[in-house]
């Protein structure tokens, strides 16, 4: 199944399940993670990401593509979005999540899928795999409030099982997910995330946010990521995140 293909059925699926809703979608997350946090129904999200070494910058810096995504609130409980990953060559990526809220006995609940790239991974004339940028992450989430000690998210996310792979070249495109994160005051939010798996998604981040406006804050982490490729600078990043609802 092609990158566009997966990305329709998901998108259907998304839709078929805002249906059923309404009878009776970066996703928006913590630092790194997925969340079960939705778009406000027909509001805008701007994000603006940089992930940057901070160790061995001398021989081995490294930084991933700036990430300029825009989500949308696109019927209740759904929310879709698009990245620029630049610079580069196949910069667009693609998201969607459908998710509800926490009610009195039940957790928060969230199903998504994000890094829908355009460019398939596939092999050469000769033979030799040449990477892409369609990642497919598909994942579940659900999460529940404790007061006063914050929220505890759990999930499990599955991907391409060609792009994400260990140091070594295996498969490691599935894993779980965890987070904890509190609102501390009405202007700072902290966080801790932790997935899964030795690719380039599995990592521990955390860190803090502060609110500069009712509508605007950046989040300042430290991630430091499980796989061990020792060819690059990729294991302890530090990342900025500028979030703006309009």
């Amino acid at each position: 199944m092609s990158t566009r293909q997966k990305l329709t059925w998901f998108l259907f699926l998304v839709a078929g399940l805002a249906a059923g809703r309404a009878l009776h979608a970066t996703p928006s997350t913590q630092i790194w993670n997925p969340s079960t946090d939705i778009q406000g129904l027909k509001s805008w999200h701007l994000g603006i990401d940089n992930y940057f070494s901070v160790v061995d910058n001398k021989t081995k810096s490294y930084a991933f593509p700036t990430d300029v995504g825009l989500t949308y609130g696109l019927v209740k409980n759904v929310e879709v979005g698009v990245d620029y990953m630049g610079p580069g060559a196949d910069p667009l990526m693609f998201n969607a999540k459908y998710g509800l809220p926490e009610g009195d006995m039940m957790p928060a609940v969230a199903l998504g899928g994000m890094n829908f790239g355009t460019k398939k991974t596939e092999n050469d004339a000769g033979g030799a795999q040449v990477n892409g940028t369609d990642a497919d992450i598909l994942y579940g989430v659900a999460a529940r409030t404790f007061k006063p000690v914050g929220r505890f998210s759990v999930g499990y996310y599955s991907g391409n099982d060609k792009l994400l792979v260990d140091e070594k070249g295996a498969t490691a495109n599935t894993g779980m997910i965890a987070t904890w994160d509190k609102q501390v005051t009405d202007k700072v939010w902290v966080a801790v995330d932790y997935a899964s798996g030795r690719s380039y998604y599995g990592s521990l981040s955390y860190g803090f946010s502060y609110a500069f406006a009712p509508n605007t804050s950046i989040i300042f982490g430290y991630v430091v990521y499980n796989n061990q490729d020792p060819a690059i600078n990729k294991n302890h990043q530090f990342t900025t995140q500028l979030d703006i609802n309009f």
